[in-house]
């Protein structure tokens, strides 16, 4: 005990300190954890979703291509002048069919990647916001006075800001 006392360190003060440390990892496995992962877990789900539609929109551009390919055989039955109308009828079908099948994909892949990206932006805005409002009243309960939220909100949101530019870097 006085060797420690000897290196400048006041055990109650440290572990008054670990005390609060510790309830504030509690508090944010408690408040920011969970709901953070079941945002995930939601968004896993609405990409898997968006994924099956892209490959049902696949299959159906795959039957319309193969519908073409029926049309073209019938036609060549017919005869030489049908069988060249026909080829070029069934090939601008398949060809419309498959641009619009791909642009529906690459439309729908687009839509689900910006909102994938909005719904991330604002769970990181969310997570920052609720991270603040935590560490301010974790930091009035152990000094036992109230804070000015706003300037400390700042302060937090500055050194986040500046944490994700050096791990960015």
């Amino acid at each position: 005990m006085e060797g420690i006392s000897s290196l400048g360190i006041n055990l109650p003060e440290l572990i008054a300190q670990l005390v609060a440390v510790a309830v504030l990892f509690g508090l944010l496995s408690l408040v920011a954890y969970k709901p953070l992962m079941k945002m995930m877990d939601e968004r896993s789900r609405k990409i898997k979703e968006s994924l099956e539609l892209a490959e049902i929109t696949k299959k159906q551009a795959e039957l319309a291509a193969a519908e073409a390919e029926k049309r073209i055989e019938a036609a060549a039955r017919e005869g030489q002048e049908t069988v060249a109308r026909a080829l070029r009828t069934g090939e601008e079908v398949k060809r419309e069919a498959q641009l619009q099948a791909k642009q529906e994909t690459e439309a729908m892949l687009t839509r689900a990647r910006v909102e994938i990206q909005k719904e991330r932006d604002d769970a990181i805005d969310s997570l920052r916001t609720e991270f603040a409002d935590i560490t301010v009243k974790a930091a009035e309960k152990v000094i036992e006075k109230s804070l000015d939220k706003q300037s400390h909100r700042e302060l937090i949101d500055k050194v986040l800001e500046e944490s994700g530019r050096l791990q960015k870097g």
